[in-house]
């Protein structure tokens, strides 16, 4: 059977060489997060790879189009599909290759920095690739795109490196936003939902009993959405929208902390100021005298 790396017909290709590399790396703003390779391979019939002591760089790869095939680590081989993104980790043994009637289209980064990893495991893959809508897929071929077009005409300028390297922090920060929302519609609808009349009870003093009977729910369900989304439980996150209010009243207004306190539904003005310094970390008169901006 036909095998190649490359050699497409219309192919992108770009490799920086080993001094530019050694530049990036000693650079403050660089060594980071950077590319060492980037391509886009059309149609490509016949593509295969196989590492079995994996690269020192981190891989990620968007199926365009076509179908495709990535084998990583001790995973079983995971089918790839048009609008999917993959990612390989540094040093993880793996393979992939083109269908054979429906070669891939594919863009594909190498990537390496100090913060490489860190982005890699936020949005780790092992249930598959992550399948974009169109829209997300349209703002990952954009950002593809600034990335190789700076490369291909400025590649020794550190400064341009620069521009690459902070592109590809928002494109994985991107991607991890991604991830964090795909198959999850319905429960952001529920937080949404919530989070929504926490907004029009501002002045009273909700309880997660009323909570969940807005959002039709269960009071387990709603916890663990949403310390799953915010990392707060709902209660704790509507104090915070309270306090972030009473900020908001003490910046605009001349309106006292105790008159504030009393709109926002706190009835003991000395559990609103303690409330207010333990999540704000000043008390509401320090943060009024605290010149901003």
């Amino acid at each position: 059977m036909l095998r190649k790396a490359d050699g497409f017909e219309a192919e992108k290709i770009i490799v920086l060489p080993p001094y530019i590399l050694k530049e990036m790396v000693a650079h403050p703003l660089i060594r980071q997060l950077y590319i060492t390779d980037i391509g886009y391979f059309p149609r490509a019939r016949h593509h295969y790879r196989d590492r079995p002591s994996g690269c020192s760089m981190h891989i990620l790869i968007y199926c365009a189009g076509g179908e495709g095939w990535i084998q990583s680590g001790s995973h079983k081989a995971m089918r790839v599909t048009e609008q999917t993104l993959t990612v390989i980790p540094a040093d993880t043994p793996h393979s992939y290759g083109a269908d054979e009637n429906n070669p891939w289209s594919i863009y594909w980064f190498h990537l390496m920095g100090e913060d490489a990893g860190a982005f890699f495991s936020n949005f780790s893959m092992e249930a598959g690739p992550l399948r974009l809508g169109l829209s997300h897929s349209v703002k990952l071929l954009d950002l593809f795109g600034q990335c190789y077009d700076i490369l291909s005409s400025k590649p020794y300028s550190m400064d341009h490196q620069v521009h690459v390297s902070q592109t590809v922090r928002y494109y994985l920060s991107f991607v991890g936003l991604m991830k964090a929302g795909a198959g999850e519609e319905k429960s952001e609808r529920y937080i949404e939902q919530a989070i929504q009349y926490m907004k029009e009870q501002l002045e009273s003093n909700l309880s997660l009993e009323e909570l969940v009977a807005h959002t039709r729910i269960s009071k387990q369900h709603l916890n663990h959405l949403f310390k799953q989304s915010t990392g707060f439980a709902p209660i704790d996150y509507y104090l915070r929208m309270k306090i972030q209010r009473a900020g908001q009243l003490l910046d605009l207004t001349d309106r006292s902390i105790k008159d504030i306190g009393l709109s926002l539904g706190f009835q003991d003005p000395y559990y609103f100021s303690r409330l207010f310094k333990k999540m704000i970390g000043l008390s509401p008169t320090e943060y009024r005298n605290k010149l901003k901006g």
